[in-house]
């Protein structure tokens, strides 16, 4: 399930823009591929983080995997759900299961993000 009303990253992140804001998670693609998601890291509020650096890993059964940033800014909120229940990763990537919120320096950078359609594409190669 590919939604029509966010950006996408190569490395499988969503972004829903909100303003200045985005909310980030994984795809549904991502999380199907990692299997069931036990813990996860992620950065504090308040931390500042640049466009492709890693900012938290993701444990799943099977493997662990690198969360990054899609764009520079500061981390606003983090989902606190997910320390008790990460699993809602894999139930609702694109609802509860988001990750963090990140104010963002430059709004210019989603622009380089990908397109529902580049993301299909991209998935299905």
């Amino acid at each position: 399930m590919i939604k029509e009303d966010l950006k996408y990253t190569k490395e499988h992140e969503w972004l829903r823009i909100e303003s200045d804001e985005v909310i980030i998670g994984i795809t549904d693609f991502a999380q199907g591929e990692l299997g069931d998601i036990v813990f996860l890291e992620l950065p504090s509020v308040g931390t500042k983080v640049s466009a492709g650096d890693s900012m938290g890993t993701i444990e799943a059964v099977k493997t662990v995997a690198e969360l990054y940033a899609p764009v520079t800014g500061e981390i606003t909120a983090v989902n606190d759900q997910l320390a008790d229940n990460a699993a809602l990763v894999n139930s609702d990537c694109y609802g509860d299961g988001w990750m963090v919120k990140i104010r963002m320096d430059n709004a210019g950078e989603t622009d380089q993000l990908l397109s529902p359609q580049e993301y299909k594409q991209m998935t299905e190669a």
